[in-house]
This record gives C-alpha cells, sequence and structure tokens, in this order.
C-alpha cells in the first residue's frame, strides 16, 4: 500500500471530485471496482453536493476508513467507539495539516453553499484551488494510518 495520495492528485486532476478522488485511490483495498467507488463518493465533493460542508477529502477518508476498518453490527458498542475514535484521530490529523476539514474554510470563501452546477476545471481553476494538495494530504494521512495498524 502506497502512493494513495499521488493517485489521488491523479483522479482530481483527471476531473474527479474531492471524495471520488481519495475513496478511488483505495478502490482497490476496498474490494470495489472503480465505477461504483466513484459512484459511492460522488455526493460529497464540493463540501457535500457543494454546500461547502465537510471537505470531500475528509469525507472520502472517512468511507474509506469504514469500509476498511468499520463496524456492522449496530450492537457493537466497542466496534463504534473504534470507528468514531479512528474518525476523530484522521480529521485533527487532517485539520493539524490544513487548518480545518470544513471546505469552505479551506477555500477561503464567504459564503456557505454554491449553486449545484460545478465549475468547468481550467487552468485557472486548478491555480485558485488547494483540492489537489488536500486530496493528496487526506489519502496519505489514511495511508499513514493503514500502515501502523498494518505493523502494530
Amino acid at each position: 500500500m502506497n502512493g494513495h495520495g499521488d493517485q489521488a492528485r491523479a483522479y482530481f486532476l483527471e476531473g474527479y471530485n474531492c471524495s471520488q478522488s481519495v475513496f478511488l485511490a483505495f478502490h482497490e483495498e476496498l474490494g470495489l471496482d472503480k465505477e461504483m467507488a466513484a459512484r459511492l463518493a460522488s455526493s460529497f465533493g464540493g463540501g457535500m453536493g457543494r454546500l461547502r460542508e465537510v471537505c470531500g477529502a475528509v469525507s472520502g477518508m472517512f468511507l474509506a476508513a469504514g469500509l476498511l476498518q468499520g463496524y456492522s453490527d449496530p450492537r457493537d458498542a466497542e466496534g463504534k467507539k473504534a470507528q468514531y475514535a479512528l474518525v476523530q484521530e484522521l480529521a485533527e490529523a487532517f485539520r493539524n495539516k490544513n487548518g480545518s476539514i470544513v471546505c469552505r474554510e479551506l477555500l477561503g470563501l464567504d459564503h456557505k453553499s454554491d449553486a449545484p452546477t460545478p465549475q468547468a476545471r481550467t487552468r485557472e481553476y486548478y491555480a485558485k484551488r488547494p483540492c489537489a494538495d488536500l486530496v493528496a494530504d487526506a489519502a496519505r494521512i489514511l495511508e499513514e494510518r493503514l500502515l501502523q495498524v498494518k505493523e502494530a
């Protein structure tokens, strides 16, 4: 397991949203084909459908973490606790690196949401958006955490 950050960046530059980019970087480990992974993460781009809430890269990281290490039994209190602790740890690592986990704050926006139509992916778009770096950071954070668990 390596290079997930570079894979996530490449997916973003290919046109996938932030959540899809991170989630797709792990799709093989998740046991999902590319199309299914892209569909599962598609709603979380732009801070959840361009609502500019939780960053899509962070949501994609959480989605992958849930499939890789999550619980499924609703009575599994320890599993739930462990998963929520992991989510908080991943969020804190992302926040420490980038200052926030909220899309609009990361982009320096002064409004809460945008129209549902995404902006065209032009050179200017990529020049003013930190998203390629954010998806790489999220994928690397999850990759590092998974390696720690594997080595323990």
